[in-house]
């Protein structure tokens, strides 16, 4: 148990000493990561199912969603481009 928290504590301490542009590309393609998300449940639900058991429940807007995070991580990914390619 301890380990994994030395393990975690660790890994902030890194993620908290890289640059800002670094910071901004590791959130850019966690918002990505959210994006394609949204895009799986959107294919999932329009699959073929009856929509009226779906609407019962409620609606969600992934693609909305989707499209809302793939533009926010594409634009922190770049901003970041420069300053991240730069150091390679």
């Amino acid at each position: 148990m301890w380990l994994y928290i030395a393990i975690a504590m660790n890994l902030w301490g890194q993620f908290l000493l890289l640059s800002d542009a670094a910071q901004l590309a590791v959130f850019g393609g966690g918002f990505w990561v959210l994006a394609g998300f949204c895009g799986l449940m959107e294919r999932r639900r329009n699959k073929g199912r009856n929509l009226a058991r779906l609407e019962r429940v409620g609606f969600m807007p992934w693609t909305t969603l989707f499209v809302l995070f793939a533009v926010i991580g594409g634009g922190m990914l770049a901003m970041s481009l420069p300053v991240v390619l730069g150091n390679l």
